[in-house]
């Protein structure tokens, strides 16, 4: 009998999962949602090609972790098997807590929950399930083992998840300037006093994927485009749950019925959370995709038309500005609409979004990533690098998006 399952990957050729542990989570109902959920949300309104999931996203940081255990042990760091195992299911279940759409969902049928702490719920729920057998993954997730580096390689700046959804986006999206040398940053990684640091012969992989991060996020995640297209869905789900909590009946599926006709923050989901955690798990972009069609027919005319508008990609309109907008520009745009469609202010607003988004690469206060030299010393990246514009990488780039019904 083969040890091993191989999946032929289209960013990193053939990987192997081992049978026993790590292939009975990937084959688990929880992780084989994540084959029904994009890694990029509405990226694809954009990049035609982006309609890879978090499921492949998930055993690409699998395959790059089993890559920097080997290549640590290489250098003499002692893991022990059950150590190399324990973090290689850690990384596999680290995006299982998500929901439809990215972050969509956290924000509109859930409050006061982020998905991470729905994934740490969910790894607990399948470490029952296995009598325990994911204790000491848990542990390491949770960044409560001594090996501090373990945990590093799941969340820091330079983990496995970064690495892999930097070099998968960049290949699915098209953006080749994306493409990060993710090979060479982990036979550069090193641990030194229980911290992973990076070989100073690694130093320009590190500038090029500092930067390559910027260029992503401006370029891909944070595209005007696919900004607006995910408030028309924010917009819309708001206005389905102001329907079901006025009593209208709603075509959903169970699953998302749970979240339209429930008011899910945090204090719900701990009093109901088997429930919670159940239908959740049921939850999935087809959910979303499927209750979209049918309320293009509805007889409530704001969410017949953002429905109508999300089916056929009639996406709201964006204005992007260096300065917050103003009251007087937002009255203006409201009273356009209400005019132009017969509606009430309270109705306009939902074809109208008004947000800031800010974000920095690096931060030298917060995580740093340090580079090793061969005399012993370690600096960090934004002292040792010659090219790396530090101040501008570590500036939060804030920008006020306007986004609002197109008339035409």
């Amino acid at each position: 009998m083969n040890d091993a399952k191989i999946i032929n990957d289209p960013v990193f050729g053939f990987i192997k999962i081992p049978r026993g542990l790590l292939l009975d989570i990937v084959q688990h109902p929880l992780m084989q949602r994540l084959t029904r959920i994009k890694q990029l949300g509405m990226a694809n309104v954009v990049y035609p090609a982006a309609q890879h999931t978090r499921f492949q996203h998930s055993i690409g940081a699998f395959h790059l972790m089993s890559e920097a255990i080997l290549s640590l042990q290489q250098k003499g760091h002692f893991i022990f098997d059950s150590e190399a195992e324990a973090v290689e299911a850690a990384i596999l279940m680290h995006d299982i807590g998500h929901g439809p759409f990215s972050h969509v969902l956290e924000n509109t049928l859930i409050t006061g929950i982020s998905h991470e702490k729905i994934s740490l719920l969910m790894m607990e729920q399948i470490n029952q399930e296995m009598q325990g057998a994911l204790n000491l993954a848990l542990k390491i997730f949770k960044g409560d083992y001594p090996k501090k580096f373990l945990h590093e390689l799941i969340s820091s700046q330079l983990d496995m998840d970064r690495l892999d959804y930097l070099r998968r986006d960049s290949f699915f999206t098209g953006v080749t300037e994306g493409n990060i040398g993710s090979a060479r940053i982990i036979k550069m990684l090193d641990v030194v006093d229980d911290k992973l640091v990076v070989n100073s012969k690694g130093i320009y992989s590190i500038e090029n994927y500092l930067t390559t991060r910027r260029l992503m996020y401006w370029q891909v995640y944070l595209h005007k485009t696919t900004v607006a297209f995910e408030k028309m869905l924010v917009n819309t789900l708001r206005r389905a749950k102001l329907l079901a909590h006025q009593g209208k009946e709603l075509f959903a599926s169970p699953a998302l019925r749970y979240f339209l006709y429930n008011d899910l923050d945090a204090a719900f989901f701990e009093a109901h959370q088997e429930e919670a955690l159940r239908n959740y798990g049921l939850l999935d972009d087809s959910d979303i995709w499927c209750a979209l069609k049918v309320w293009m027919s509805s007889d409530d005319q704001i969410l017949s038309l953002l429905a109508t508008n999300l089916i056929n990609r009639h996406i709201f309109r964006v204005e992007i500005h260096e300065e917050p907008v103003t009251q007087e520009r937002i009255d203006e745009v409201l009273k356009i609409l209400m005019a132009y469609y017969g509606i009430s202010r309270e109705e306009a607003s939902y074809l109208i979004s008004v947000d800031i988004i800010e974000k920095d690469m690096y931060d030298v206060n917060d995580d740093r990533i340090d580079i090793l030299y061969r005399d012993g010393t370690i600096r960090d990246i934004a002292d040792a690098s010659e090219i790396l514009n530090v101040a501008l990488l570590s500036k939060k780039i804030r920008k006020y998006y306007l986004c609002f019904q197109r008339l035409s």
